[in-house]
């Protein structure tokens, strides 16, 4: 019996449960050997159960663990596969503690990374806004640098949604007495300028 009052039949084992992901599922049968090994009586096992479990709902909830009955839960759930598994349990309380303290420490650590994870997301959102907006003001400056019927026609023709856009294609070409074939070359040249127009100014302010 260790500082935990615990025993095993394999010898020198340790306090350890499987990890967060892949959890044991707790069964009828599983349940019974844990109530039987806490008392003889079904009616004490039941009160020293209920008793342990209020413990441990407290032991969470100073410790800020989210969600203490779950843990509660959890750490039952992972004696009871010991005690399936022969492990022969002397002082309840102590071992169950035990459990419930490498819990939390699991808990740390996945909160640790979900946090990280967290962070570096916020992170990218962040970069993502700001190029973005570096972008629009690039795009809007280049626009100016253009002549204004050349600025006129760029903007006209990607006016609108898709069904719009094509009568607005229309019209202007019209307007200005080109072939929708022509337009459409005109316009990718002006894109192909403002492109580069904008890479340039965005590579200069990052």
């Amino acid at each position: 019996m260790d500082s935990q009052g615990r025993t095993n039949s394999t010898s020198g084992s340790s306090v350890s449960a499987p990890p967060l992901s892949g959890k044991w599922t707790l069964t009828k049968e599983a349940f019974d050997k844990l109530l039987e090994s806490l008392a003889p009586d079904r009616d004490s096992a039941a009160n020293k159960y209920l008793e342990i479990r209020a413990n441990l709902l407290k032991f969470f909830e100073w410790r800020g663990c989210p969600f203490p009955e779950d843990h509660a839960d959890e750490t039952f759930n992972r004696v009871a596969r010991k005690i399936v598994d022969g492990e022969e349990i002397r002082n309840h309380a102590a071992y169950i503690i035990g459990v419930a303290r490498l819990l939390v420490l699991e808990i740390i650590k996945a909160n640790t990374k979900q946090r990280e994870a967290l962070n570096e997301l916020q992170a990218v959102d962040t970069t993502y806004d700001e190029l973005a907006e570096i972008r629009i003001e690039c795009l809007q400056n280049c626009l100016q640098q253009l002549p204004a019927d050349s600025r006129e026609l760029i903007m006209e023709y990607y006016q609108g949604d898709k069904s719009a856009k094509i009568e607005n294609r229309k019209r202007l070409g019209t307007r200005l007495g080109l072939t929708i074939n022509t337009l459409r070359m005109r316009a990718q040249r002006l894109r192909d300028r403002l492109q580069v127009c904008v890479e340039s100014c965005v590579s200069k302010a990052q």
